[in-house]
């Protein structure tokens, strides 16, 4: 634990003007992002008696060994930068919104030549139109189902659509009317576009002007005896009405808004946003998250506001934002959302009225949800507390292990030896620090030599990273950049209180890859790989991290030295924890060797040309048909590949000189040899594991 006035800077020299300030740990890990109006009143907060402090304030500032910062312009620009640093650090003590799920949206691929209408999770993709989230994805198929009958737009998967345009035959959907088949050119490209925008414009709310148009189509068919069509329009009307009854009226129409709500206590907040288009609710989302300071509503409404539109543009900002209370100063706030939308944006508290009622709803909403997350979550701290101090204990370590690294080494038959390395903290994982290892050392299997070299690579990169940032100099400034010869941090960037320029990059106080040091080193298997995980940290001059090890047969923990085991419990959650790392271990690693075989399957003779990429190679293979025909292809033909220049031509023909040629297919029927092309080698670009192919007995021996 750090002494704030250890690092306190000097109050001189830290600027009276808006900014941008991050809090780091010893490792230089950055832990806390926020911004000011006044760098210099508002960094005086965190220096004063640490019992004056929020109890998490107190944490984090005791955490901390330097704190740095920006300046900045204007506090639309300092906003800018707090939200762009939170995302890009990740900072572990500033407020972010948990969801607890990843939302469905609905989805109209406007970026594709045939736009297709789906259900959507994770990131917005541009070029895509988005509408909710929802709820439920089942809501979604239950509204579109009921809109295809009026706008037939094409909702089948990319092979689905290449399989009905080579057979000229549609899917059962292209048959009932509710797809206009363009796959089979039953409508242009042109027609079906139109109509997929006659789609968005009806999500979007403007449903009045259409459902005019509709019915008086269909007392024009009707007046002409055209009862038919009329039938169908009609039809048509009321399947749209149901879809509408879905989203009920909430208020007037045209209104486009969102209304955020929070309900908060002294340790946690919950936030809930309505969307409303068109006057309906449209969506509902919900977040969780933890109060590290004393903020106020404002404050973390703010926050919310941050990650709500962090990342869109245009017609996503509504025009109205409607808040429980306002954030301190509001004009920043309101010109950045201005200036995200493109067009000016009121951001108020309703005062009387259906916004007012429709705000007390959300607020309800946002209560129940930090009630029930309250629920959840004392159960699962508890576990997780209990789990970590149950490993402390059994393997008699001074604190429970936050921060847990675990090793696993897989091959087949000592074919492509990898490791992988899985971080979890705190009991959970952390998914942005696992790491793969290719064994480099030696050739063939050997899995105690292996988890030697994995140690001894990790644990060197970490002591070379940690030399590297100056935590082994003699002092620190104020700033937290250490005291060189020229001023400078041994990583290059500028040190001192002074305005600090950064590129955010990995180098530059950010999780570096193996710059953060675990509490406990898990591997997986028993006595001997223990004994060589131990041997290198021995060998690295490492002694305060722990190492224990699980084997698969009994479940038993091994430590170094120990000729017996640690037997824990069946029902010890700290097993139990133990055996979650151990596993997602085994996947990592079983899923990077996978990946590797499968490349080497593919691999090809083009691959071993120097500066040849994959978009070159298919280009390659699809000028020429094959590899066969590449390799009896003249360097003047070669050069007629676009994108291929005489001296790549010139490679690429020794290199394929010099690569023995596929032997020829053999039918395992009648011995005859099959006289064909060679086979097109140079791999799927889409990087995913391809395990076909492997025999099943093989597969098994994984380990």
């Amino acid at each position: 634990m750090a002494d704030p006035s250890s690092y306190r800077p000097r109050p001189g020299d830290i600027p009276d003007s808006p900014g941008v300030y991050r809090f780091r740990d010893e490792h230089r890990r950055v832990i806390y992002v926020g911004k000011a109006k006044s760098l210099r009143q508002r960094l005086a907060n965190y220096f004063q008696d640490l019992a004056n402090l929020h109890p998490r304030t107190r944490t984090m500032v005791t955490t901390a060994a330097s704190v740095e910062w920006t300046v900045v312009s204007t506090e639309v620009e300092a906003l800018q930068l707090e939200y762009s640093w939170i995302k890009e650090y990740d900072p572990r003590f500033n407020v972010k919104y948990r969801d607890d799920k990843s939302y469905p949206y609905l989805a109209v691929t406007l970026n594709e030549q045939f736009p297709r209408v789906q259900v959507m999770r994770g990131h917005k993709k541009k070029g895509v139109r988005y509408f909710g989230p929802y709820a439920h994805a089942w809501a979604i198929r239950d509204t579109v189902d009921l809109l295809l009958r009026v706008f037939p737009v094409r909702t089948c998967s990319a092979g689905v659509f290449k399989n009905a345009a080579r057979t000229g035959r549609p899917c059962l959907l292209g048959y009932i009317d509710k797809c206009s088949a363009p796959c089979v050119g039953r409508i242009t490209p042109e027609d079906h576009r139109e109509l997929a925008e006659e789609f968005c414009d009806f999500m979007a709310g403007r449903t009045g002007t259409y459902l005019r148009r509709l019915e008086k189509q269909m007392m024009e068919a009707a007046e002409e005896m055209e009862y038919e069509r009329a039938a169908r329009l009609r039809d048509d009307i009321g399947a749209l009405k149901k879809a509408m009854e879905k989203n009920a009226v909430v208020l007037a129409d045209a209104t486009d808004a969102d209304l955020i709500a929070v309900a908060e206590d002294e340790l946690e907040a919950a936030v809930q946003i309505f969307h409303v288009r068109g006057g309906r609710v449209r969506g509902q989302r919900g977040w969780v998250t933890d109060k590290v300071e004393d903020v106020t509503t404002g404050a973390l409404v703010e926050h919310a506001l941050q990650q709500l539109y962090g990342e869109e543009s245009g017609d996503a900002v509504p025009k109205e934002v409607l808040v429980p209370a306002l954030p301190e100063p509001v004009e920043p706030v309101q010109e950045w959302l201005t200036g995200r939308r493109g067009a000016n944006v009121s951001l108020r508290i309703p005062q009387r009225g259906d916004k007012k009622a429709l705000m007390e709803t959300v607020q309800r909403n946002a209560q129940q949800s930090l009630a029930l997350h309250k629920t959840r979550r004392a159960s699962d701290l508890t576990t997780r507390s209990r789990a970590l101090e149950e490993i402390a204990e059994a393997l008699g370590l001074d604190s429970a292990p936050l921060r847990i690294e675990c090793y696993d080494i897989s091959h087949l038959q000592g074919d492509d030896v990898v490791a992988s390395m899985v971080v979890f903290e705190d009991g959970l994982q952390r998914k942005g620090e696992y790491r793969r290892f290719q064994i480099k050392g030696f050739a063939g299997q050997d899995d105690v030599r292996s988890m030697h070299e994995v140690i001894s690579r990790r644990f060197r990169r970490y002591l070379a990273e940690k030399e590297r940032t100056g935590e082994w100099a003699d002092g620190t400034d104020g700033a937290g950049g250490t005291d060189g010869a020229d001023g400078a941090d041994t990583d290059g960037t500028l040190a001192g209180p002074e305005v600090i320029t950064d590129s955010l990059k990995d180098d530059d106080g950010r999780p570096r890859k193996f710059a953060y040091p675990p509490q406990l080193v898990v591997v997986d298997g028993g006595q001997p790989q223990v004994a060589a995980a131990q041997r290198a940290l021995d060998e690295l001059g490492i002694d305060d991290i722990a190492v224990c090890g699980l084997a698969k047969r009994l479940e038993e923990v091994w430590v170094p030295g120990e000729d017996d085991p640690v037997v824990l419990p069946r029902t010890s959650e700290g097993l139990y924890l133990l055996q979650r790392v151990r596993d997602e271990a085994h996947r990592f690693a079983i899923t990077y060797q996978r990946t590797k075989r499968a490349k080497r399957f593919r691999a090809g003779p083009l691959d071993d040309v120097p500066g040849l990429g994959e978009t070159r190679k298919q280009a390659l293979i699809k000028h020429f048909g094959s590899v066969k025909k590449l390799r009896s292809a003249t360097i003047e033909q070669i050069q007629e590949v676009s994108g291929i220049g005489r001296k790549t031509a010139e490679t690429i023909a020794v290199a394929l000189a010099q690569a023995a040629p596929a032997a020829p297919a053999v039918n395992t029927a009648t011995g005859e040899i099959i006289e064909d092309e060679e086979p097109d080698t140079t791999g799927d670009s889409s990087g995913e594991p391809v395990t076909a192919g492997v025999p099943d007995e093989r597969r098994g021996q994984e380990t």
